[in-house]
């Protein structure tokens, strides 16, 4: 049997490290690469071009089914997606027959996991596995829970931000910027990744960079090129581009 190329993905480092010593024990898996976001993932999936990926779905950077959506077919490895998800995810995993291991790592489940990798890995025939993955991916994101706190470090603590509590959200680098009443804190996280977790009926993206809480809007004036001048209760000026001038739709439908 050939050896099996393995990549982890996961920024917890216990999770990680469990994983990592599970494979070790594991004669049959070559461990290629780690990596503790999904930005580093996407690309060393594409450089090392494992066999599996063992992918944590909440990462900071693109989260594991955004890694997935990043690769073409010809890119993908088997992937066994990492999670705390509950059963609506769990119940889409196994009727797409898309491996899962869930937090914290059971030793039975990693073992039986192993047992259908190394089964997969000799069988000739990919079978469905590219559009089986493409759906499970699908499911889960549609079902997904949205967000009532986000998780955020400040001062060498791990604090759960209510959502509510967010006056506006902006892009900074690797991070987002989130805006409260009296405080900014940094989320290591990309604009997209927030903007799926957060309320559509409660957030609105106005620009690539910039999300804000509808009960924060004061006024709408039109501005330069096509753009509108967002204020904000507390006075906060932002803008809305051109791109985004659809959802003004959003903002007229929005009760208040």
């Amino acid at each position: 049997m050939k050896r099996i190329r393995t990549l982890i993905a996961d920024d917890e480092p216990l999770a990680l490290e469990r994983i990592r010593t599970a494979l070790a024990a594991e004669p049959a898996f070559d461990l290629v690469a780690v990596c503790t976001d999904g930005d580093d993932a996407l690309d060393s999936i594409r450089q090392h071009r494992p066999d599996v990926a063992f992918l944590d779905i909440d990462m900071p950077g693109k989260n594991g089914f955004e890694v997935v959506k990043g690769l073409e077919p010809d890119e993908t490895p088997h992937v066994v997606f990492v999670t705390a998800f509950n059963d609506y995810a769990v119940k889409a995993f196994d009727v797409h027959a898309i491996d899962y291991l869930l937090k914290p790592l059971d030793q039975d489940r990693f073992n039986l996991t192993v047992k259908r990798l190394k089964q997969l890995m000799e069988s000739a025939d990919a079978d469905d596995y590219s559009d089986r993955l493409t759906e499970v991916v699908r499911t889960v994101e549609a079902q997904r829970p949205l967000a009532d706190r986000i998780m955020v470090k400040t001062d060498g603590k791990l604090l759960f931000l209510k959502t509510d509590e967010i006056d506006w959200i902006d892009a900074a680098g690797n991070y987002v910027q989130l805006h409260t009443a009296d405080k900014t804190y940094l989320s290591r996280d990309t604009m997209n990744n927030m903007e799926s977790k957060l309320d559509p009926n409660r957030f609105l993206r106005i620009h690539r960079s910039t999300i804000v809480n509808l009960d924060r809007i004061k006024e709408m004036q039109p501005w330069f090129h096509g753009e509108y001048q967002v204020r904000l209760t507390n006075g906060t000026k932002l803008y809305m581009s051109r791109s985004y001038r659809q959802k003004i739709d959003v903002l007229m439908k929005t009760p208040g």
